[in-house]
C-alpha cells in the first residue's frame, strides 16, 4: 500500500495510465500557450515504499518444505574429492543449485568460485591454469548459450591436449520461453568434437560415478577436457538419506610406456647414428620431464629443436645443445617427442637416406572432426606410448649401448653443436640492437628492459609465443620448466590474456612472477579478464605488445595483392586497430587494474615496467601498454 493509503496499480493499469498521461499533455502541447492548463507530470512518481520494492531485494524467507538435503550438496561433496580448486564461472540460472551449494554448503572452498564476465573467459583461464598447475580447473556454464560462448576456448584446451573439468547446466524438460532454448535434446553433441568425453548425469549415482570417470579421462594423457550435463531439476532435488550415497574412489592411470623392444630400437639408432636430432613439442608435463629432456640430451650428446608455435619448449634455452645443431647440421637419425604431425620431416629424412622414430600418445587418440592431428607421418619407427613416462627407460638403453669410443665421438659432436649454438646466439644478439632507441618501440628492447627488471624473480611466463616468442627465448634466460606456459594449441586469438590470468592464479601459490607479453588483438577479444584479475587479487604483468593491428594478417593481404599485381597501398583496411588508437592502460584502469602507457618512447619503458612490476609483487594485477614494431 501506498502512503495515501490507495490501491499499488498493477502494471498494465500503470503504464496505460501513464500513456493516457503522455497523449493528453501531447494534445495539450498543440493549444495556443494562453489556453494551457497547468503542466501535470506525464508519469507519476512511485511512492516511497514502490521504490524500495523495486531498488531493494525482497527480504529470502527459508522454506518450509525442505525435508532432506539438496542434492546439489552431495555434487559438492563429490567435487571435494577432486582436488578441484576452483570454478570459474559467469552465473547461469541453469546451475544455481550447485552454484548456492558450493558457496554456502561448501564455504566456497574447494572449490572455490571465480566470477568472469565471459564464459569463453572463463574456459580460457581454465586452460591456463592446467598448464601451470598440472591439474584442471572446473567451469560451469549454462546450457547452449553458455556453452558455446565457452566452446571456443574449449577447443583451444582440446588442440593443446590439457585437462578442463565441465559441467554444463540445463533444464532437461523446459517450460518457459527463456530455458527452452537453453535446453538440448543432446547438449554434450554441442562440444563432442573437441572434447575427450561427455555425459549426462539423470542421477546422483550416475552424477558421482561420472565426474569421477570425467575427471580420469581428463588427466590420462593425451589429456583434453570432459564434459558433464546436469540437469538443473536434480540439482534442486532433495535426498531423504544421504547415507544411501556413495563416492567412488578416484584413481589416476599411469601414463603408458613404450614397448620394450621398440625402446630398444630407438635406443640402437640414435646411439649409432652420427648427427642425431631430437625434435620436441607437448613432451614435459612435469619437472621431472624437463630433467628427462636435459639428461637425454646430454647422454647422445644431441642438438635439441624445440620448434615455435604449438610446442611447449621444454628445454633450457641457453643449453650448449639448444637449437637445430647449426648450418652444416644434417640429421641421419630424427627423434620427434611428442610431435603429432612429423609428416614433413619424415618425408625429408627418406629424402636424404635418414631415419625418423616418433614416441607419441597422439597414437593412441585420433579420429575426431578436427584435423588437430595432422597429416599420416610415414615414420620408420613408431612408438604408441606417452614420451615423458617413456624417456628413462630410452636414456637407461642408451646408456647400455654406449661404449668409450662412442663417449668420445658424442663429446666431439657435442662440442660442435655447443659451438655452433654459441654463434648463433651472437647473430641474432646484433640482429636485436636494430633499431634499439626507435619510436614505435622495438620488440627486442621492450623484451629486454623487461629481462633486466626481473632477471632477480623467479619469474614465469604465462602467454604464449605470439610474435615476441622468438626474442623472449633470446633474452630471456628459459632455464626452468615453469619458465614458459606454452602456446594454445589452437592459434585461435583470444587465448593468452584469459589464459595468463588463470596460469597466474595457479603460480600465485607458487611464489612465482607471473608475466605475460599479449597482442593488442587478444587483449580485444576478452578485455573483462581484467577486472576478474583484480577482484581475485591475480598478481600479473601484463605487457600489450600494441602494434595497432592484426600484422599476420596485414602482411598475408600484402602478399596477395602484391601476388596479384595490385599493390598494398589497401592493404590497412579491415587489418589495422587504429583510428582511433585504444588506451590500453587506461581500459586497464576502467577494470581496477594498475595501467602505465601508452610507451611510445623506449626511454620510459624502465621506469613504467618498475612501478608495475612493484605492483605486481605486492599482490596486484598490472598493465603495461607498449606502443611498439610489428614484430
Amino acid at each position: 500500500m501506498g502512503s495515501s493509503g490507495s490501491k499499488k496499480p498493477g502494471r498494465r493499469r500503470f503504464l496505460k495510465s501513464a500513456a493516457v498521461s503522455a497523449a493528453a499533455l501531447a494534445s495539450k502541447g498543440a493549444q495556443p500557450a494562453e489556453a494551457a492548463a497547468p503542466a501535470r507530470p506525464a508519469v507519476v512518481l512511485p511512492t516511497e515504499f514502490q521504490a524500495q520494492a523495486e531498488t531493494n531485494p525482497a527480504a529470502v524467507q527459508a522454506s518450509a518444505h525442505v525435508t532432506g538435503q539438496p542434492a546439489s550438496d552431495f555434487m559438492v561433496d563429490v567435487l571435494k574429492t577432486l582436488d578441484i580448486e576452483y570454478v570459474a564461472v559467469n552465473p547461469g540460472s541453469a546451475f544455481e543449485g550447485l552454484h548456492e551449494s558450493i558457496i554456502n554448503y561448501g564455504a566456497n572452498r574447494m572449490p572455490e568460485l571465480l566470477t568472469c564476465l565471459h564464459e569463453e573467459s572463463a574456459a580460457a583461464m581454465a586452460h591456463g591454469y592446467a598448464k601451470a598447475a598440472g591439474k584442471p580447473m572446473m567451469i560451469m556454464v549454462h546450457g547452449t548459450v553458455g556453452l558455446l560462448h565457452a566452446s571456443m576456448a574449449i577447443f583451444q584446451a582440446w588442440a593443446d591436449r590439457m585437462p578442463m573439468f565441465i559441467i554444463v547446466a540445463h533444464n532437461r524438460n523446459p517450460t518457459t520461453i527463456v530455458n527452452r532454448p537453453h535446453s538440448a535434446q543432446d547438449m554434450g553433441a554441442l562440444a563432442r568434437d573437441y572434447v575427450k568425453w561427455d555425459d549426462e548425469a539423470t542421477t546422483l549415482e550416475r552424477f558421482a560415478e561420472s565426474a569421477v570417470r570425467a575427471y580420469r579421462i581428463a588427466m590420462t594423457p593425451p589429456m583434453g577436457p570432459t564434459l558433464l550435463v546436469v540437469d538443473s531439476i536434480l540439482q534442486e532435488s532433495q535426498i531423504p538419506d544421504r547415507s544411501r550415497l556413495r563416492i567412488p574412489a578416484l584413481s589416476i592411470p599411469a601414463p603408458p610406456q613404450g614397448d620394450a623392444n621398440s625402446v630398444r630400437e630407438a635406443a640402437r639408432l640414435l646411439v649409432n647414428a652420427e648427427s642425431p636430432l631430437i625434435v620436441i613439442q607437448k613432451v614435459a608435463r612435469t619437472p621431472k620431464g624437463w630433467d628427462l629432456m636435459i639428461e637425454l640430451a646430454e647422454t647422445l650428446q644431441a642438438a635439441v629443436d624445440v620448434g615455435t608455435y604449438g610446442s611447449w619448449q621444454d628445454f633450457p634455452s641457453r643449453h650448449p645443445l639448444y637449437g637445430n645443431g647449426g648450418a652444416g647440421y644434417r640429421a641421419d637419425v630424427t627423434l620427434g617427442l611428442e610431435v603429432n604431425d612429423m609428416s614433413a620431416v619424415a618425408r625429408n629424412a627418406r629424402a636424404a637416406g635418414g631415419k625418423t622414430i616418433s614416441i607419441c600418445a597422439e597414437y593412441l587418440f585420433q579420429g575426431r572432426n578436427i584435423h588437430d592431428f595432422g597429416r599420416y607421418s610415414e615414420v620408420d619407427l613408431a612408438i604408441a606410448a606417452d614420451a615423458e613416462a617413456t624417456l628413462p627407460g630410452l636414456i637407461e638403453e642408451i646408456r647400455r649401448l654406449i661404449t668409450p669410443e662412442k663417449r668420445r665421438a658424442f663429446d666431439a659432436r657435442g662440442a660442435r653443436i655447443a659451438s655452433a649454438h654459441k654463434e648463433s646466439r651472437i647473430r641474432a644478439i646484433e640482429e636485436a640492437r636494430y633499431g634499439w632507441d626507435s619510436s614505435p618501440v622495438s620488440v627486442p628492447r621492450m623484451i629486454a628492459e623487461l629481462g633486466n627488471q626481473i632477471k632477480n624473480d623467479d619469474w614465469a611466463m604465462v602467454s604464449g609465443y605470439q610474435f615476441t616468442g622468438a626474442w623472449q627465448r633470446l633474452l630471456l634466460n628459459f632455464d626452468k620448466h615453469h619458465r614458459y606456459n606454452g602456446d594454445c594449441g589452437g592459434f585461435g586469438i583470444g587465448f593468452d590474456t584469459p589464459g595468463s590470468v588463470g596460469a597466474a592464479l595457479a603460480n600465485k601459490k607458487k611464489g612465482l612472477l607471473s608475466i605475460a607479453i599479449v597482442g593488442d588483438g587478444d587483449l580485444n577479444f576478452g578485455p573483462g579478464v581484467l577486472w576478474t584479475a583484480a577482484h581475485h587479487r591475480i598478481p600479473l604483468l601484463i605487457v600489450v605488445h600494441n602494434n595497432r593491428a592484426y600484422h599476420a594478417e596485414l602482411m598475408f593481404i600484402q602478399r596477395m595483392a602484391g601476388s596479384r599485381g595490385r599493390g598494398a597501398d589497401r592493404a590497412h583496411i579491415g587489418n589495422i586497430i587504429a583510428d582511433p588508437n585504444i588506451d590500453y592502460a587506461s581500459m586497464a584502469r576502467t577494470y581496477g587494474v594498475h595501467g602505465e602507457g601508452p610507451i611510445e618512447k623506449p626511454g620510459d619503458l624502465a621506469p613504467a615496467f618498475r612501478r608495475a612490476l612493484a605492483r605486481v609483487r605486492a599482490g596486484e594485477p598490472a598493465l603495461v601498454d607498449v606502443v611498439s614494431q610489428p614484430r
